[in-house]
């Protein structure tokens, strides 16, 4: 697994100032997606354990609200083992930050919601970015199709509770 960039101080991706790290590989490569240069799965840098520690450390500052994972597509084979193996090592040292992801698959329909990551993500930004369905004016998304959902609250309540 590799990743393509670590911001430490973004206030893009979520709400309030985050650590975001963007995953390396994507097979959606939707059109006009920002962040194409994240589509080669063999781009970027190898995802260690020094690099789950690097992220850990940024998000020790107060000032840091939590952390968002990007990509590429954090949820692809490829990627979801150490999706996985960040977002529980961030929770257990954060319980009380936030943890938020972007991906192109489906929760409930292509995303499976009994999947381990879901112990530990708070928001899930899920669905494909459509260009024609683009709309500048979105909060944490790019286009209209895409849905901002509270996991915590949608496994709960066993239906798609969504941020508006």
């Amino acid at each position: 697994m590799r990743y393509n960039l670590i911001r430490k101080m973004d206030i893009s991706n979520g709400p309030g100032v985050r650590v975001s790290i963007f995953m390396q590989g994507c097979h959606f490569h939707c059109k006009n997606c920002f962040n194409s240069e994240t589509w080669d799965f063999d781009g970027g840098e190898e995802f260690t354990e020094d690099t789950i520690n690097k992220v850990l450390d940024l998000c020790d500052k107060k000032e840091i609200k939590g952390l968002s994972i990007l990509g590429g597509e954090p949820m692809h084979p490829v990627n979801i083992e150490g999706t996985t193996k960040l977002a529980k090592k961030f929770k257990e040292k954060y319980p009380t930050k936030d943890l938020w992801v972007w991906t192109g698959y489906e929760f409930g329909k292509t995303l499976e919601k009994e999947k381990e990551v879901f112990k530990y993500v708070d928001v899930l930004v899920d669905g494909q970015y459509q260009d024609e369905l683009h709309n500048p004016t979105l909060k944490w998304k790019g286009s209209s199709n895409q849905r901002v959902i509270d996991i915590k609250k949608t496994l709960k309540e066993n239906k798609i509770v969504t941020i508006e």
